[in-house]
């Protein structure tokens, strides 16, 4: 039998989400570099056909072996296409009528589908008031971060941003499609491997119907380094840590990492790309982590155990 989901991250679970935000956080830095000279499907190609390709050369060279048998791929399709085709092609869509601040924004409310979602598909993952209240605070912090500039175009492209927000809502399904494979006895990087292979064979089409790739001009050492960092931080390493946090953490914990990625995102703008740090992201910082610490729950406890003892020691 299975163990229980933890509602509380560890340590270690908590240095995973941290180390994970930030390889995600950095995918925007190449990303700005990548689409110079790709197109954004071709882009996500590379990006999930290299990763899946190193993947499984890996699995090979320690003799380990994915998976075989329908229902396991018929599982692996599912979550890419949950996990990676269909939340990029509709972010894809929404972007080219949307700003990136606000698609961002958008991007953002998954934990909050997370909670929904949880509680109504698992036994475990309950939704409980310190996860809402968490959740509100987050969003909050990303929306100080960004700037309420980009809510400026929140009453127009309706369709664009149900789009993303219908993105949003397929990865927290598919956080929590992604639990049935522990179940399974299926590991962390099998899992990955097989996600990418399948992503790579949903989102080839939309490459080469629609963008035709062949006919690109020879790429710059710049993109070549940065679809190389792409792939193997922001990708490889990144999508093992994420299943292996999902496995430990669960599907609400391992949503959490969206409320961090616009953190290390501005922090390498600062050093790579000469932006400044404004009070707003000093604030923004402060209620992500604010909502990150009523999602916990242990902070909260704490203070309050010592208000009581604290009480309890005042003569009566």
């Amino acid at each position: 039998m299975s163990r229980t989901i933890n509602q509380r991250m560890t340590l270690a679970d908590w240095t995973i989400l941290l180390v994970l935000s930030g390889f995600w956080g950095g995918s925007f830095l190449f990303i700005e570099i990548l689409l110079r000279e790709l197109p954004p499907f071709t882009m996500v190609l590379g990006r999930v056909g290299f990763a899946g390709i190193l993947m499984y050369a890996f699995l090979r060279a320690t003799s380990r072996r994915l998976p075989g048998g329908a229902a396991v791929w018929r599982s692996f399709f599912v979550l890419a296409a949950l996990n990676n085709a269909i939340p990029f092609v509709l972010f894809a869509y929404g972007q080219t009528y949307i700003t990136s601040g606000l698609a961002s924004i958008l991007n953002a409310t998954t934990p909050l589908w997370g909670v929904i979602v949880t509680h109504v598909l698992t036994a475990d993952e309950k939704a409980t008031g310190g996860k809402i209240a968490g959740v509100v605070l987050g969003i909050a912090g990303v929306v100080v971060m960004i700037g309420s500039d980009a809510l400026s175009g929140l009453g127009s492209n309706v369709l664009a941003q149900l789009a993303c927000l219908a993105a949003t809502l397929c990865y927290a399904l598919a956080s929590v499609y992604g639990r049935r494979f522990k179940k399974q006895g299926i590991g962390a990087w099998e899992v990955s491997t097989g996600q990418l292979l399948a992503a790579t064979v949903l989102i080839l089409p939309f490459s080469f119907v629609l963008e035709q790739p062949w006919t690109l001009p020879a790429l710059s050492t710049a993109t070549i380094l940065a679809m190389a960092g792409f792939v193997l931080f922001s990708t490889v390493i990144a999508y093992f840590l994420y299943f292996k946090l999902l496995e430990n953490a669960g599907a609400m914990n391992s949503l959490l990492v969206t409320f961090l990625i616009p953190i290390p995102a501005i922090l390498l703008g600062t050093v790579f790309l000469g932006e400044s740090l404004e009070p707003k992201h000093y604030a923004g910082m402060a209620l992500i982590a604010l909502g990150l610490a009523a999602i916990d729950g242990r902070p909260l406890g704490w203070l309050l155990s010592r208000g009581r003892a604290s009480k309890a020691g005042q003569p009566g």
